[in-house]
C-alpha cells in the first residue's frame, strides 16, 4: 500500500506507542483520525500535523464503548471517505500475581484492551469489505504469546488479540482486507508508571529488552505498507514464542529469575 493519501485511523493515539504511530504516518502523506481520552493531547498532536501541511481529527474516544468507537470510524470515513489501514493500539496494564489482582481489574482489562480491539474490526471490516481493500493491525505483545510473573491479567487480553487476529486473518483470506498483529516487548513508554500507579506500587526496573515507541510505530507503518500475519519489532523476541512452544518449564524457570532480579517477585 502507498500511504500518501490513504486514510489511517489509530486508537490510543495519545502518547507513547499511538503518537509516534500519528508522526510516522503523517510523515507518510496519510490522512489521519486519531482517538484516545485525553482529548486536549490529542487537538495538540493534530494541531501540530496540519502545520507541517498534514491532514488529522482528533475524536475523543473511550475504547471500551462500543457505540464510541463505531462513531470513530464513521466519523474517519465521514470526513474522508474511506478507511484504509485501523490501528487498534489502545491499552494499558496493571501488575500483580494472578490470585491477588481484583476481578474488578480483570473486567477492565478485558473491556479495553480486548473489546476495545473487537469493537474496532466490528466496525471496520464492513467498510474495508465494501471498498475492497484495507489493513486491520491489532497492537498485541509479545506478552500475548508468553505470559511473566505478575502480568497475568494482562498477558491474558493480549492472547485474546492474538486469537481473534488469528481467526480474522484467515476468515478474511480473498477479500482483500489484511488482519495483522504486532507484538513489542518492553517498550519506553508511560505505560510502566501508569501500570504502577494503577496497582498502587512503585515503578518497577524494566524486564527484559527494551525498545522504543518510535521504533515500534515504525514497524506498524511498514506493516500497514506490506501487510504480514505477525509482526516483531524486536525480532529476537520471536525465539520466546518458539522456545515457549518447544520447552515450556525452562521457560518457567528463566521468567522465574528474571522477575526475582527485577524485584517483580
Amino acid at each position: 500500500m502507498n500511504l500518501a493519501g490513504s486514510v489511517v485511523a489509530i486508537t490510543g493515539a495519545s502518547a507513547g506507542i499511538g503518537r509516534e504511530c500519528v508522526l510516522a504516518f503523517a510523515a507518510r502523506g496519510a490522512r489521519l483520525a486519531i482517538g484516545a481520552r485525553r482529548v486536549e493531547l490529542l487537538e495538540d498532536l493534530a494541531a501540530g500535523v496540519r502545520e507541517r501541511g498534514g491532514e488529522a481529527m482528533a475524536i475523543s474516544l473511550d475504547v471500551a464503548e462500543r457505540d464510541q468507537v463505531s462513531a470513530f470510524v464513521a466519523a474517519a470515513v465521514g470526513r474522508y471517505g474511506r478507511l484504509d489501514v485501523l490501528v487498534n493500539n489502545a491499552g494499558y496494564g496493571v501488575r500483580g500475581t494472578v490470585a491477588a489482582t481484583p476481578a474488578d481489574a480483570y473486567e477492565r482489562l478485558m473491556r479495553v484492551n480486548y473489546l476495545g480491539t473487537v469493537f474496532g474490526c466490528l466496525a471496520a471490516v464492513p467498510v474495508m469489505v465494501r471498498q475492497g481493500r484495507g489493513v486491520i493491525i491489532n497492537v498485541s505483545s509479545i506478552v500475548g504469546h508468553r505470559a511473566l510473573p505478575t502480568g497475568g491479567a494482562y498477558a491474558a487480553t493480549k492472547a485474546a488479540q492474538i486469537s481473534l487476529t488469528e481467526a480474522l486473518r484467515v476468515e478474511l483470506r480473498g477479500s482483500g482486507v489484511h488482519a495483522c498483529s504486532v507484538h513489542p516487548v518492553g517498550t519506553e513508554t508511560e505505560f510502566g508508571e501508569v501500570q504502577a500507579r494503577l496497582s498502587g506500587e512503585a515503578a518497577p526496573k524494566p524486564f527484559g529488552p527494551q525498545q522504543s515507541a518510535r521504533a515500534v510505530a515504525n514497524a506498524i507503518v511498514g506493516c500497514a505498507e506490506r501487510p504480514r500475519p505477525e509482526v516483531y519489532p524486536y525480532w529476537p523476541s520471536r525465539a520466546i514464542v518458539w522456545l515457549n512452544a518447544l520447552a515450556p518449564g525452562a521457560v518457567d524457570f528463566l521468567s522465574a529469575r528474571a522477575a526475582r532480579r527485577s524485584g517483580r517477585m
